[in-house]
């Protein structure tokens, strides 16, 4: 048909390059955008006369100072309509708000291959900002020009978007047949749009905002909003982690350095052992290096995802927020987090994932034990070691303060407070008393006597070797622990050679010690405070002369009665504490001696693994607090029973994928070694809002600054700094067509057990929050079925013997909203299969919170994914605005996981 020109809508969207609205920006605003409006079409006629056209908007922002437009939003394509009512607004990005002055470019094209996005020209408009919000009802009704500047068939609308009471509007129809489209007829205030959202929190950046408008089953509009933003988390967490795993690798370094004069052969191993310890040292000190040099987004893009400089960060992590807007209803928001799958990519996946590669190393360590001439520990006491060092170092400066503490109370010759602080000096010595009864510790010692230079053991002596005692830690765990002679070198000699110079119960008497200095000061607490009940008793000046006799003319005498007391009790721990030091640094020497060499590999890999992992956990739970700080039930369940973090994975169980998997399985399950605090930020800046993270491997903590007024809200036993918990699920189920082959050839018994697990304990966390925690603290949903029987449903799905039940993925997630858990979404890049996941579950809720019409809800589905926030996620990873399917895969995707057609193709990832 003549008048019409074809222009290929890829190059549309290029025009502007990097200065494409929404891509990027600034640091996040608070708000949601100013201004919002929608558009419809009326008489449109197609480029050939054998059909209704399918119309597609592009808008753009005409800027004098450049040469094209700079792109700021594209509709949906809406097929086989003279009169086309979009669904897919445009809002303004907040690093661009919009002004009256700004003059905005509308674009209509008929498309005729959606595979091709190849569309003619219909026609153009342009209007000001302010010629809208000067409009009656805000509203304009413009007539499409040619590119000559000519008039062409066809109007277009524009309406400011803003809730309302809705009204039929006959002169615009949607594409579905006799289905009146309503418009927003309300001309009051816009306080929807300028509201402010509950915070998201300050560590979130670059947001990218979409809006769209959909018909619910009465016929009203609803408003939906997204907004995706990047984590600074991405990269703080590592960092802070990776600085950690050097402190703490150094710190054990001067351990081995620090346990004295031993055996040749010990003395070589310990060399071996800090060799390796350095070589980990010097490879995280580079990698920090190299990432203390990176600038730009915060965020780690899938291309980059075996880049070993960056192997540490979480792969594309993004927050997700839905916000919907009902007429004569409470607006409602739905966060989700988008990351990939935590992994080590940089390493490979040949040998398999952590699951699989920790299971090969702990059946292989016990020969590596006998061939390096050492004792095999279970993990289970190679935890129990380094939790022992990690409690005696934490508990023996804590007992030197509240000592502190009870010697100042004397010198005020405070009964009260005496007593307060022997009360807690009891508690902290008595469980380091506990701590250090462990018979692995004693174990250890003798160990340690029997590796040092001129022991000569009984077998060697011609002793009887019956009388030699083993190095179990306990009578149950014989068959946990197996030695060797470290001496003579017997193979086969599970027991540690017994040392007749030896006393063994010298550990017994020095733990002991410590409780006897504790009774001392006990005692001495006790005469004192009968001394001042006398004196309290005594009402002539003889009894009070008298008293004085017994106590003192100087007050501070109380404080010098205690101090000698005191100072040995002080003594007495330092020495225990040095003595239980060594004896625990030669137990984790010896299992780093017989891990040489995979031991070290599987704990960076473990390393990487968990920082990724630590990152996406962190950016959810601030994501999660932020949100919840006016919700008092929500906040109570928080310090009673701790959050549910559940992840979803769609990893298929061939390949590749079985290796990440397996990494994610073990990354997510060391997320219970993590609580978090709530601390009072120092000041509002943002630098001193960012969570801090302290600990060991064994154990971290990350610290959440609020700002003042916000912490003060807080509930007490937050803001006095209890440990707040998290509890990590995961479930998987696999969608692609890899699948199809595991399912049909292969093995999917790793996803089955990790679904069978989880279920389990996201039933015993359900149980505690019952007991604990009233059913009003947890949020009201409009679907009436309540997580029993949702927890029913989910178990008996996981337990099916069905092909890619996506169902258990969606009673998995509606049971995490149902008690206030955090959501997160992983594939192998967080960029194809979660965008589809993702959007499904947006568009789910939709219907079953918020009445979206059924005849909506697949329009409403392919406008997020072709034109929502999920498609720039795609563009901001590969620079393409195609989703990495193709037909062939697409086949074996269950129904509701395929995208529309024309946003998906073969692309470079």
């Amino acid at each position: 048909m003549d008048g019409y020109c074809v222009v290929d809508l890829k190059e549309v969207r290029r025009w502007s390059g990097e200065e494409t609205l929404g891509a990027t920006g600034a640091a996040c605003s608070l708000r949601m955008p100013q201004l919002e409006f929608s558009v419809a079409c009326n008489n449109l006629v197609a480029s050939s006369q054998d059909r209704m056209p399918n119309s597609v908007v592009h808008v753009a922002v005409v800027d004098p100072h450049k040469d094209h437009p700079v792109s700021l939003a594209c509709t949906e394509i809406v097929e086989a309509s003279k009169d086309p009512c979009f669904l897919t607004g445009v809002t303004f990005p907040p690093d661009r708000p919009a002004t009256p002055e700004m003059v905005v470019k509308l674009t209509v094209y008929d498309v005729k291959d959606k595979r091709q996005e190849a569309g003619s020209f219909l026609g153009s408009v342009t209007f000001s900002v302010g010629d809208l919000l000067r409009a009656k009802d805000e509203r304009l009704s413009l007539s499409l020009r040619s590119s000559d500047g000519g008039c062409a068939t066809g109007t277009v609308v524009v309406s400011r978007l803003k809730m309302g009471e809705m009204e039929e509007a006959e002169h615009i129809t949607a594409d579905v047949p006799s289905q009146k489209c309503p418009l927003v007829c309300e001309s009051g205030s816009h306080s929807c749009v300028d509201r402010d959202l509950l915070l998201t929190g300050p560590v979130f950046t670059n947001p990218v905002c979409k809006v769209y408008r959909f018909q619910t089953v009465d016929s009203k509009w609803m408003l939906v909003r997204e907004q995706m933003e990047e984590c600074t988390l991405s990269f703080s967490i590592p960092k802070q982690l990776l600085s950690l795993y050097v402190q703490e690798d150094m710190s054990r370094v001067q351990d081995l350095k620090e346990l004295g004069e031993l055996s040749p052969h010990w003395d070589n191993l310990r060399k071996e052992v800090i060799a390796r310890y350095g070589g980990i040292i010097a490879s995280y000190q580079e990698t920090l290096a190299e990432m203390e040099k990176i600038s730009g987004p915060s965020f780690k893009p899938s291309c980059c995802k075996a880049q070993k400089s960056l192997e540490f960060l979480p792969i594309n992590l993004h927050t997700q927020r839905m916000r919907v807007t009902c007429p004569r209803k409470t607006d409602a928001s739905y966060d989700i987090v988008t990351a990939g799958a935590p992994a080590a990519h940089f390493q490979g996946f040949k040998g398999g994932g952590l699951q699989r590669l920790l299971s090969r190393y702990e059946a292989e360590k016990k020969s590596f034990s006998t061939a390096y001439q050492c004792i095999y520990y279970s993990p289970e006491h190679t935890a129990r070691a380094q939790e022992v060092l990690s409690s005696v170092g934490l508990l023996q400066p804590l007992i030197g303060s509240l000592a502190d503490q009870l010697l100042h109370a004397a010198h005020e010759r405070s009964s009260p407070g005496l007593r307060e602080a022997l009360k807690n000096l009891t508690d902290k010595t008595e469980q380091f008393v506990h701590t250090l009864k462990d018979e692995l510790v004693k174990c250890a010692l003798l160990a340690l006597h029997a590796a040092q230079p001129g022991y000569v053991s009984e077998n060697q002596k011609g002793g009887d070797p019956g009388s030699v005692r083993t190095a179990s830690p306990s009578p149950d765990d014989n068959n946990e622990v197996t030695s060797c002679n470290n001496v003579d070198g017997k193979r086969g000699q599970d027991a540690i050679p017994h040392h007749k110079e030896y006393d063994e119960e010298e550990w017994d008497r020095i733990w002991a010690s410590v409780a006897k200095r504790l009774n001392c000061v006990v005692a001495m607490v006790d005469q004192l405070a009968e001394q001042d009940r006398k004196q309290e008793r005594a009402g002539t000046d003889e009894q009070n002369q008298l008293a004085d006799v017994i106590t003192s003319h100087n007050p501070g005498d109380w404080r010098e009665q205690l101090r000698p007391l005191v100072a040995r009790l002080k003594e007495c721990v330092t020495q225990v504490v040095e003595k239980a030091k060594r004896a625990v640094t030669f137990v984790l020497l010896q299992e780093a001696a017989c891990s040489i060499p995979m031991g070290v590999v599987l704990q960076q890999r473990r390393d990487v693994v968990f920082s990724q992992a630590l990152a996406v956990l962190s950016c959810g739970f601030v994501m999660r607090l932020y949100a919840g700080m006016q919700d008092k039930g929500f906040l109570r369940q928080l310090h009673l029973v701790g959050l549910v973090a559940q992840f979803e994975s769609l990893l298929s169980t061939y390949s590749e994928e079985i290796g990440m998997l397996e990494d994610m399985e073990v990354g997510v399950a060391d997320l219970q070694r993590v609580v978090f605090k709530v601390t009072r930020a120092r000041t509002d800046h943002l630098s001193d809002l960012q969570p801090v993270v302290r600990g060991r491997r064994d154990h971290f903590t990350v610290e959440v600054p609020l700002p003042g007024p916000a912490f003060q809200n807080m509930p007490e036993e937050i803001k006095e700094g209890r440990p707040l918990r998290v509890f990590p699920v995961l479930f998987n189920v696999g969608i692609n067509e890899q699948q199809t082959i595991a399912e049909r050839f292969g093995d999917i018994s790793l996803q089955e057990r990790i679904n069978q697990k989880n279920f389990e304990t996201l039933e015993c966390y359900y149980k505690t929050l019952s007991e604990k925690v009233p059913r009003e603290c947890l949020p009201c949903f409009q679907s009436q079925t309540d997580v029993k029987e949702l927890l029913e449903t989910l178990g008996q799905n996981v337990v099916a013997k069905r092909r890619k039940n996506v169902e258990i993925l969606w009673s998995a997630a509606a049971i995490c909203r149902r008690v206030n858990g955090i959501r997160f979404t992983s594939c192998k890049s967080a960029k194809d299969r979660t965008s589809m996941s993702v959007t499904l579950e947006q568009c789910a809720l939709l219907r079953d919170e918020h009445q979206l019409s059924k005849d909506f809800f697949i329009r409403a589905l392919d406008c997020m994914r072709r034109e929502g926030c999920r498609m720039d996620n795609v563009e901001k990873n590969i620079g393409c605005r195609k989703y990495a399917f193709n037909m062939l895969q697409l086949m074996a995707f269950p129904k509701f996981y395929r995208p529309p057609e024309g946003s998906y193709g073969k692309v470079d990832t």
